[in-house]
């Protein structure tokens, strides 16, 4: 065959295709050799020693945990003061570039914040976007906070909460919420498992991979009827139980009054876990309870025990909110600390009388509601382990103490928790948070989604369109992108994909709910209409500007059309542009950070135009441009776009309707279709299709589309063609 005889578009569809595949090859060998290295931690001992200085003295490396005891000179002594460690080789939590934050932390001996600061990070809102510093200050905040401490971002402390040392409020960063709620998870995660293996906190189980209690489960029930459902444990223990445990001991026959009584009760034990709601709303009076779930972190506990008999089980001098000496709580043969709650004292606060809701009988009852935090890993699914701690003294001046520990637990009934799940992270508590954003994500897609279905509503008659199209475009643009912040990326998909080479995982995504609902609807519509739907309705920049255009349409300004030529070899650009991202996405990761700088984005949506001058200057440009080339970025520059017509080739429906005559003769779709989508022969290229919906009130009117006119003037009705949706045989 002579290469005359071969189409040009046919030769650069191939060496195009061949070029990708080359990149794609070295992409992933480069991605192969390079991606062992991007886990590891960077500090040595010197880097170290510059980190933390005189007065501190930085021990040796510990040999099974990657962290470093710092010690600090008092005198001839050198005790230890706190543990460094860098977060990405305890936790390493990958960011919005797929790349986990690396932190250097350091903790004192009792689970207090030293230092916090950041070694690396590669998350695209802080570079070249709000700059470091926002990031650096948001560090800043930690020393001091506790890690059995409630961490609250953004919180503002409810009436009396904010006197409450269980609960650590710090700030957040405009525009950055996911980012920084993975900082606090990678802080969290890292400093837990060193708390964990070195300062004693329980560490049989991960606190965000437990079972949760159900929280809106409510059945009312008597105080007899929680005991026959396993919901408050009693115990007895006699005097004779007591003795029993110190005889062979120097506390044995200590007792005069219990040898006197042996089966006379020593101490008689009830408990239950004030935290589900039938037990909760059932002991409690209603202020009590509406106290306790606005105050009390949602994966905290409330423990009731109530005691009755010749012993206390927390002593005449018990100080209120502190951890009681006579009682202590394990799970799995490790300690989880309990805490008075001093529930009485704090509704004092609120002038409200409290007492607990108990039977005649039981209302003499020495009672405590003691507080477990969500960090210490209780897991509901498991027996709460107590241990009632029995002292004995023998001697008078220099008397001689024994202590034996008598065992009683609580078990929750498997209905009222729900079990643990693999992916049961504290990203949840994020989207609980925002529920309202996603009440009204949610109704705008289902609306689109109707509007999509039944576009017949629109386009009949024909100036419903324009007014729908534009409210929604400002939806898209005001409530999704500006305020919202979901306005989707390639840095998403760079993100994914180095993510996937690292072997780590893209649980990142779920701290930005907007996006991973807006991915997932998406993702089906790539099936029912192409790529139109996200660049055509939810893009916000292609929003913005589709609205500034029509804003300046008044001054009539020329319109450039680009020759049918040379638009098919511009829209190739989009997808060499996206090629050459992905490659770099393997091989570089600071490179990636650069030139994702292609899409203004970052700039006009997320940042809002609060940027440095040279990327203000790109962002306007490209909106300068579409006052002249109709979007012309989204049609020959959007690396999104290119991956989004890539995926929109899953598309198994033509559902634009289409005639016979579309084409041959008439051309008018063709010549008014702003996104050159429509070919020669009257077919729609998907592929290019922003789904306007401008073809289909040409196609619907009797007053544009040329064979309805001429049939209409003869009095006949018209043959359609591809009317209702068409499934795809084979593609073109």
């Amino acid at each position: 065959m002579k290469l005359s005889a071969v189409p040009l578009n046919f030769v650069w569809s191939y060496l195009l295709k061949q070029t990708l595949k080359l990149l794609t090859l070295l992409a992933f060998f480069f991605a192969f050799i390079s991606s062992p290295f991007l886990m590891a931690g960077v500090m040595d001992r010197a880097a170290m020693e510059r980190a933390f200085p005189t007065p501190y003295i930085v021990g040796e490396r510990d040999s099974e945990l990657p962290i470093w005891p710092l010690l600090k000179q008092d005198a001839t002594e050198t005790p230890l003061v706190g543990y460094a460690f860098e977060s990405i080789d305890l936790a390493a939590i990958p960011g919005f570039a797929g790349i986990p934050f690396n932190l250097l932390v350091a903790i004192d001996p009792d689970g207090r914040f030293l230092d916090v600061s950041v070694l690396s990070h590669h998350e695209p809102v802080f570079l070249e976007g709000l700059g470091e510093k926002p990031l650096v200050d948001f560090a800043k905040q930690y020393p001091g906070i506790s890690l059995m401490q409630n961490i609250k971002i953004d919180a503002k402390p409810a009436l009396g909460s904010a006197k409450n040392s269980s609960n650590a409020y710090i700030d957040g960063v405009t525009k950055a919420t996911a980012s920084v709620r993975i900082f606090n998870q990678s802080l969290l995660s890292s400093s837990l498992k060193v708390a964990r293996e070195k300062l004693g906190y329980a560490k049989g189980r991960d606190p965000d991979l437990i079972a949760r209690i159900k929280a809106e489960f409510y059945e009312q029930m008597t105080w007899e009827q929680l005991l026959e459902a396993g919901l408050i444990d009693k115990y007895r223990f006699s005097n004779s139980d007591i003795e029993a445990r110190f005889v062979g001991s120097i506390g044995e026959g200590q007792d005069p009054d219990g040898l006197a009584e042996p089966d006379g009760t020593f101490i008689e034990l009830y408990v239950a876990n004030l935290s589900v709601p039938t037990v909760g709303r059932n002991l409690l009076l209603p202020q009590a309870w509406n106290y306790i779930r606005e105050n009390v972190a949602e994966n905290d506990q409330l423990l009731l025990v109530l005691g009755s008999g010749r012993h206390s089980f927390v002593g005449d001098d018990f100080v209120r909110g502190k951890v009681p000496e006579r009682l202590s709580l394990n799970q799995a043969e490790l300690p989880i600390e309990i805490r008075d709650f001093d529930l009485s004292d704090r509704l004092d606060l609120f002038d409200l009388e409290y007492q607990l809701k108990l039977p005649t009988a039981l209302q003499e009852h020495e009672w405590k509601v003691f507080h477990v935090i969500g960090q210490a890993g209780l897991d509901p699914a498991y027996p709460a382990e107590f241990q009632l701690h029995v002292t004995r003294k023998k001697g008078w001046l220099y008397p001689e103490t024994v202590t034996e520990g008598f065992d009683f637990q609580s078990i929750l009934p498997d209905r009222y928790f729900v079990a643990a799940e693999p992916d049961n992270k504290t990203w949840h508590s994020l989207w609980a948070d925002r529920k309202v954003d996603i009440v009204i994500l949610l109704s705008g897609l289902f609306i689109l989604t109707v509007a999509l279905l039944k576009f017949g509503l629109l386009t009949q008659p024909k100036a419903r369109l324009p007014w729908f199209r534009s409210l929604y475009l400002i939806f898209t643009l005001v409530f999704i992108g500006w305020y919202a912040q979901g306005q989707l990326s390639i840095v998403n998909i760079t993100g994914v994909l180095q993510a996937l080479v690292a072997g780590r995982s893209v649980e990142f995504f779920l701290y930005d709910p907007m996006t991973v609902l807006l991915w997932g609807y998406i993702a089906v519509t790539f099936f029912v209409w192409g790529r139109g739907t996200f660049c055509g309705w939810l893009c916000p920049f292609g929003a913005l500007q589709e609205l500034i255009g029509k804003l300046f349409a008044y001054l009539k300004l020329p319109q450039l059309k680009v020759s049918a030529s040379l638009d098919r070899k511009l829209k190739w650009l989009k997808y060499i542009v996206l090629a050459v991202i992905l490659v770099v996405a393997l091989v570089s990761v600071p490179l990636t950070g650069s030139i994702v700088e292609i899409e203004p984005f970052k700039t006009s949506i997320t940042l809002l135009f609060d940027r440095s001058w040279p990327f203000v200057l790109w962002a306007v440009s490209l909106l300068v441009l579409s006052l002249f080339v109709y979007k012309g970025y989204c049609r020959y520059l959007c690396p999104l776009g290119a991956g989004m017509a890539v995926f929109g080739k899953l598309r198994l429906f033509k559902w634009l309707p289409r005639r016979d005559e579309c084409g041959q003769p008439c051309q008018l779709c063709k010549h008014r279709c702003e996104y050159q989508a429509i070919e020669q022969d009257g077919k729609i290229d998907y592929d290019e299709c922003f789904q306007c919906l401008d073809c289909v009130v040409i196609y619907d009117s009797d007053e544009q589309c040329v064979p309805l006119i001429v049939e209409k003037r003869k009095g006949r009705k018209l043959k359609k063609r591809d009317a209702a949706p068409e499934l795809i045989i084979s593609s073109r």
